[in-house]
């Protein structure tokens, strides 16, 4: 099969073997994106590229991670023109609040519509629906996703190895699921969860089993007991069930 744009990656996160291949996508899309952001090219000084950023802003997250980073220059070209656009924005905002709009505590609670909010509700979470480095990911995640499942219909050597693989992390897998029920037949669709709800169901029961044995390796009765896989059991299970990689040391500037 032709490898193209979007194979290569899809190819090295299956081979990777990690919890996730998707969660090893999106890190490396991650990592491109803060390298291109805040690395040698110094892109930060270029006017069109921080206008994108200015405009999408970054997550929490993503603010913790570039600041770990450690292009202290970089930050704070990025910062400098951001906060000129927050404070145009804040003025405006804030010049229009009038008290009462809005849903009240259960708007809050419920994560309701920010349209029925006051002003500067609406401009905060407006505001919060965007990420640059987020953003990057969710930019290609559709085409990702169709050539997934076009590789795996139409290769059978990528459809061994995923096979022989962990399967996904919750979040992952659902979002293959409902991209599945959107995009393929019925048949197809239960097909594809027919082989890979027993993999899920095999590693959660596993990972259940490992961190289970991590608990009683504390008890000095099993002091000289074998790990087992039990060391990784706590990173590898809030992997599974939210994504990312828990225990990865902060990305910074390559030197």
């Amino acid at each position: 099969m032709k490898e193209q744009l979007y194979n290569i990656p899809i190819n090295d996160a299956v081979n990777a073997g990690s919890e996730c291949p998707f969660c090893y996508i999106e890190r490396s899309i991650e990592q491109d994106t803060m390298d291109f952001v805040l690395g040698s090219g110094s892109s930060y000084m270029v006017q069109s590229v921080r206008e994108q950023t200015d405009k999408a802003g970054f997550c929490r997250a993503h603010f913790k991670k570039m600041y770990e980073y450690g292009n202290t220059l970089g930050n704070a070209w990025i910062m400098k023109t951001h906060m000129a656009m927050i404070l145009k924005e804040a003025d405006k905002a804030f010049g229009t609040y009038k008290p009462g709009a809005g849903g009240g505590i259960g708007s809050i609670l419920k994560k309701s519509d920010a349209k029925a909010a006051n002003s500067i509700t609406k401009w905060v979470r407006d505001r919060g629906e965007h990420c640059f480095i987020c953003d990057a990911f969710k930019e290609h995640y559709d085409r990702y996703m169709k050539t997934f499942f076009e590789m795996y219909d139409s290769d059978s050597d990528f459809r061994s190895r995923l096979h022989s693989g962990k399967g996904f992390c919750l979040p992952h897998f659902a979002d293959m699921l409902d991209y599945a029920s959107a995009h393929l037949s019925e048949a197809r669709q239960q097909a594809f969860a027919d082989e890979y709800i027993p993999i899920m169901k095999e590693q959660l029961d596993k990972l259940y089993g490992d961190v289970s044995w991590l608990v009683e390796k504390f008890d000095y009765r099993n002091k000289d007991a074998d790990w087992g896989d039990s060391k990784e059991a706590l990173q590898n299970c809030m992997q599974r069930l939210k994504g990312g990689f828990p225990a990865d040391p902060a990305y910074t500037a390559k030197k």
